[in-house]
């Protein structure tokens, strides 16, 4: 069976500058064309660099590929000059991809990490996405093709949240062919369809001629290719025929807007090859319409594959006629066409071999017959140990998958556990709190059961004194009755007893009253602490109640932004892109500025709503969302380095919040003030604390003025860090430099 299995997207990089215009010329038209394009743009300007891209592609296409290669250097070093990120990434991607159709493979690579880099100081979406495509396609051409789909995919989130240009829907339709064309050889049958039902949908969005073509033709070798796989199945094989006859309708129809029919050739051979195998015998005069229309496209574009299956077709229906002669010569210009291109299909080769050496077999040739048997066999090996290289391919992507999915469920596994260590921590802490209460309590209860027992003893001691005074009394008097003679020589004794005694009363009196002191002394002083606590926690809980309104008006604004403000400007830029083909021509170039205008505005947006809420602290951690900031702050002037040492993700949501914000603060303060060339955020988790600096080597200030300050943002730092319990240190020197560090504890479970 002879029908062409080789990628049929291998102009694929090219489609989206060729399609975007919706020429009305004929291909041999084309070069003129983007000459006067880029002639008539300024140099330096981005519609020069768009141009130039454009021009240069074409060129390669025509085999200039001298003028091309001056071209795309030219602008690209002007972009350079000028730090146009966006453009130098642009025109380092096309001249990564035609270094390597040039085979120049160590251009190719460094011209990727250009483009790379310029791409990662961009923010420009679709820039980031064409980048991506860029080395998904180098990888597919390097027999990476698991790396390749991980590019397309990055391509395909990026174009997405990008906003609507002319060039977006013709970049975006180029990754679903791509991703089509690898499902397609990986026999991956629910991701092959749903490429290629997007690829079609994109297609028949632009309304261009040429990508519908290409789109209508990836629909139909879908479901020829399962049509093999279950050849009784009469819908897929009429699925097939439709998408090829609509393919073929709309080349017929569009001829003069699609330039490069060669593809024409793959779709009518393999149309043939259906109605000869799949259909009745009546549809073979369409097989072999569709088998000579082939021929004759395949020989105006050169595809000696496609040629060569248009004369293996031709052969298998002389065959049928005994017509051997015929049938061997058909073979036989198959063979030569198909050494002619680069790299030959083997199944075509094998197909022509089996031939050969069948109808040498029954012309009694044996000779001949063994020979090309010999040489089919040789080609089957080959094919035999391909297919292994492409199954082991296969299953090293398989296997990343399913490593990708065990790591995706332990990650799961893990966060499930740290939430219920968290609640069991929240219980802990309310148990422990509870137990601090009953203390206090119980410790206040002693201390008055203490005062009431002294209380108790010294009344105790105050009657015993009595009884023994008035016991001493009573004997005294007696005495005094019995020694009336004697009384007043020992009445000096008497009075000296007497002062002793009331001397010790007033001992005991003042001791008394002394301990009665201390003790509500003490008290005083316990009010005065528990007074304090209570300032404390209204403290904290102003400070918690300031910081949780200062986020939840930073994230109103922020949706207001983008709901509102973002919505409005979208609606505008509508309207004037409506407008735009309403008014005369002398007019849209300044109303292509203002819309051009319009997308910056949007852009920037979305950029401060992003600062004012950042989603991937939410989603990734406190260390994702620093890098993708410090990604966003840098500049060709500015390098931001973030550094996480010993960094377990063990910090709480709204702790990492509070960090988030401190840096950001910080790091403003210093772009704002201290003109810095780098920054340098480094968080350090220690055994009992987290450490954050932030170092920059720009103007410096003078550390006394801060006594004197009355910044808002140096308020805001210091409140944040008071709310961790935290310690904050400033160190800086006149054109040395800033370095501020700021500790704060961990919460122990």
């Amino acid at each position: 069976m002879f029908i062409c299995k080789t990628k049929f997207f291998f102009l694929s990089f090219l489609v989206w500058s060729l399609t975007a215009w919706h020429m009305q010329v004929r291909a041999q038209d084309i070069l003129q064309n983007y000459r006067q394009q880029y002639a008539k743009t300024l140099p330096g300007t981005r519609d020069r660099f768009e141009a130039a891209g454009k021009y240069a592609q074409v060129l390669f296409f025509n085999q200039q590929t001298a003028k091309a290669f001056d071209i795309l250097n030219e602008n690209v070093a002007v972009a350079e000059q000028r730090k146009d990120d966006k453009s130098a990434a642009y025109l380092f991607a096309i001249l990564a991809m035609n270094h390597r159709i040039e085979e120049h493979y160590r251009a190719s690579q460094q011209s990727l990490e250009k483009a790379l880099l310029y791409s990662n100081r961009t923010h420009d979406t679709e820039i980031k996405g064409y980048v991506n495509y860029c080395e998904g396609w180098l990888n597919v051409r390097n027999n990476e093709e698991s790396k390749a789909v991980k590019n397309f995919l990055n391509a395909v989130k990026w174009y997405e949240q990008s906003a609507t240009s002319p060039s977006l829907l013709p970049r975006l339709s180029s990754v679903y062919k791509e991703l089509t064309s690898i499902y397609a050889n990986w026999d991956e049958e629910e991701l092959h369809e749903k490429y290629s039902k997007l690829s079609l949908d994109v297609a028949i969005r632009q309304n261009n001629p040429t990508v519908l073509f290409d789109a209508y033709m990836a629909m139909g070798y879908l479901y020829e290719q399962r049509l093999t796989l279950q050849p009784a199945n009469a819908q897929l094989r009429d699925l097939s025929e439709n998408y090829y006859l609509k393919a073929i309708g709309t080349y017929m129809k569009n001829k003069d807007e699609i330039p490069f029919p060669s593809n024409l050739s793959f779709v009518a051979n393999n149309l043939a090859n259906l109605y000869y195998h799949y259909y009745p015998q009546n549809y073979h005069e369409k097989a072999l319409h569709y088998a000579e229309l082939a021929l004759e496209v395949g020989i105006k574009t050169g595809q000696t594959s496609h040629i060569a299956s248009s004369y293996g077709i031709l052969s298998e229906m002389a065959s049928e006629k005994n017509d051997t002669a015929k049938a061997k010569s058909y073979l036989m210009k198959a063979l030569v066409e198909i050494h002619k291109g680069a790299l030959a299909d083997q199944n075509i080769v094998l197909a022509i071999y089996n031939g050969l050496a069948k109808i040498y077999e029954s012309e009694e040739n044996y000779a001949e017959a063994l020979r090309y048997q010999k040489m089919y066999l040789e080609t089957f090996k080959i094919i035999y140990d391909q297919e292994k290289l492409q199954i082991g391919k296969r299953l090293e992507s398989q296997f990343e998958k399913e490593r990708q999915q065990q790591q995706m469920v332990r990650l799961k596994l893990e966060s499930e556990k740290k939430e219920q260590q968290i609640k069991l921590m929240h219980a802990l802490g309310m148990q422990q709190l509870q137990e601090l209460e009953n203390s206090k309590l119980n410790e206040e209860f002693q201390r008055k059961k203490l005062k009431l027992s002294e209380v108790e003893s010294e009344k105790r001691t105050q009657e015993l004194e009595l009884s023994r005074l008035e016991n001493q009394n009573r004997v005294n008097e007696l005495s005094s009755y019995k020694r009336e003679l004697s009384f007043r020589e020992r009445i000096n004794k008497y009075y000296i007893s007497l002062l002793v005694v009331f001397g010790l009363l007033l001992t005991l009196m003042l001791y008394s009253m002394k301990q009665r002191k201390k003790s509500m002394k003490q008290r005083e002083e316990l009010y005065d602490l528990e007074l304090e606590k209570e300032r404390q926690h209204s403290k904290i809980s102003t400070l918690t109640a300031l910081l949780d309104g200062q986020e939840r008006e930073r994230t109103r604004l922020a949706r207001d932004l983008h709901d509102g403000l973002g919505g409005l400007l979208s609606g505008t830029k509508i309207q004037l892109t409506h407008l735009n083909d309403k008014l005369d021509a002398p007019v849209r170039p300044d109303l292509k500025k203002s819309i051009a205008q319009l997308d910056d505005a949007v852009g920037e947006l979305r950029r401060v709503a992003h600062n004012l809420m950042p989603e991937l602290l939410t989603k990734y951690g406190l260390e994702e969302a620093l890098k993708e900031y410090a990604g966003r702050m840098a500049s060709p002037q500015l390098d931001i380095d973030v550094q996480f040492l010993s960094y377990t993700s063990s910090l709480d949501q709204e702790r990492q919040l509070l960090v988030y914000r401190i840096i950001q603060e910080l790091v403003n303060n210093a772009v704002k003030h201290a003109d810095p060339h780098q920054i340098i955020i480094q968080f350090v988790e220690e055994q009992q604390e987290y450490s954050v600096v932030v170092e920059d080597d720009g103007k410096g200030f003078d550390t006394a003025q801060l006594h004197t300050s009355r910044s808002a943002g140096l308020s805001n730092i210091r409140s944040r860090i008071q709310f961790l319990k935290g310690k904050l240190s400033i160190r800086s020197e006149i054109t040395l430099g800033t370095s501020i560090e700021f500790q704060f504890p961990k919460i122990q479970p």
